[in-house]
């Protein structure tokens, strides 16, 4: 095995090893001077050439990387190694080391292969120069060799997990950039929905009430100057009016209408405006003791009568609508009745829009953010009625 990362603990691990080499080679040659052995110098001699080895290996950028330049460069080592035990049984005491190396640079099986030859080697090289084959003969590599398979096993577990968790840390971070950018999507949507909202139930819908002001002044002028000039003041408010809504839903604010009044108060001034503008007789009623609401839901409530009001002007043909708002125990009501041409509410499209829904997707939309029903009935010749109901405690 050879990692391609080298983390702190592994540069420990071989730096250990090379100085438990060097100390070992160093320990046979000088027990071999020592005890004036008479193949002392045969010792020192192996002891410098499997240095060598083991040095040039370790220099070598394709030891550890290329299979092939791993096993010849472990077979030489382990050449020199085997004639180092033949001379001096101070020789054993390096196939410790050679059993980390083994575990590290090859493969798994051959790995374990080649720390099982090493080991009994190593016994029968002791056994050898002892004269007989022994518990400690025996005892000694093997448990040497259980040692080393037991750190580098554990090590690589520890390795593997750690890649693991690094790999699972990526993916972590990779989703959470992605959750992010589809929250900022999400948010950008939602944003854009509001704005589509809030300029359909306001500036469309002032826009058009202004146009239709213009064509009856210009339709009284100039036998009718006086009605000309009433129909230019209502266009000039409506003009304002808009001017002001559009500088409040740009900032997320509550409509100017709700600005120091009540709900009813409201209500019934937008009915009174309607009547003004479009000429249809507009009547409020108000049910139930009033409350004070949240302002989102005294926001969604007007913004829903804005909208079917208009509706009721630009499609219904209507004579006559009935605006009803009403305070029940834990619930508020409103209601918005014309006597109009009416519509097949059946094969109206769910998603409604400009062409099919009349705003009325815009009416569930603000609803559905509320947790409200609303309810939309109409038959051809009919008239038309929207009924919208929320908790008045509503977050």
């Amino acid at each position: 095995m050879n990692p391609p990362l080298l983390d702190r603990p592994l540069r420990v691990l071989r730096t250990c090893v090379h100085l438990l080499v060097a100390g070992l080679l160093a320990l046979a040659a000088a027990t071999a001077l020592v005890d004036g052995a008479a193949r002392a110098g045969a010792v020192v001699a192996t002891a410098l050439v499997l240095g060598a080895v083991y040095a040039t290996g370790s220099t070598l950028p394709r030891v550890g990387r290329a299979a092939g330049a791993t096993a010849l460069w472990l077979t030489a080592l382990g050449a020199a190694w085997l004639v180092l035990l033949a001379l001096t049984p101070t020789g054993v005491y390096l196939a410790f080391p050679l059993f980390f190396l083994q575990l590290h640079l090859l493969p798994p099986r051959p790995g374990l292969a080649a720390v099982t030859l090493t080991t009994l080697a190593a016994i029968g090289g002791f056994a050898w120069h002892q004269g007989s084959l022994t518990p400690s003969a025996v005892i000694g590599p093997a448990l040497g060799a259980a040692v080393a398979v037991a750190t580098v096993l554990g090590y690589q577990a520890l390795y593997r997990e750690s890649e693991q968790r690094a790999h699972l840390i990526a993916e972590l971070t990779t989703t959470r950039s992605e959750l992010a950018a589809a929250e900022r999507a999400a948010g950008t949507l939602a944003e854009r929905e509001r704005l589509a909202r809030e300029i359909h139930d306001t500036l469309a819908q002032g826009l058009s009430s202004i146009q239709l002001l213009l064509r009856a002044a210009e339709r009284a002028l100039p036998r009718q100057p006086d009605a000309a000039a009433g129909h230019v003041e209502l266009a000039r408010r409506a003009a304002q009016d808009n001017l002001a809504e559009a500088r409040r839903f740009v900032h997320a604010l509550a409509p100017p209408d709700l600005d120091d009044r009540s709900l009813p108060t409201a209500l019934h001034r937008l009915c009174a405006t309607t009547t003004a503008q479009s000429g249809l007789t507009v009547a409020f009623h108000r049910s139930g003791t009033p409350a004070p609401l949240p302002g989102p839901v005294e926001v969604a409530l007007l913004r829903i009568a804005q909208s079917a009001l208009a509706n009721a002007v630009q499609h219904a043909c209507a004579s006559r609508v009935e605006v009803t708002l009403s305070y029940m125990d834990d619930r508020v009501a409103l209601d918005v009745v014309d006597d109009g041409v009416g519509f097949d509410a059946a094969a109206l499209p769910a998603s409604g829009g400009v062409d099919g829904g009349f705003g009325l997707a815009a009416m569930r939309a603000r609803a559905r953010a509320l947790g409200a029903t609303l309810s939309v009935e109409s038959a051809p010749g009919d008239g038309t009625a929207v009924a919208v109901s929320v908790a008045r405690d509503v977050a």
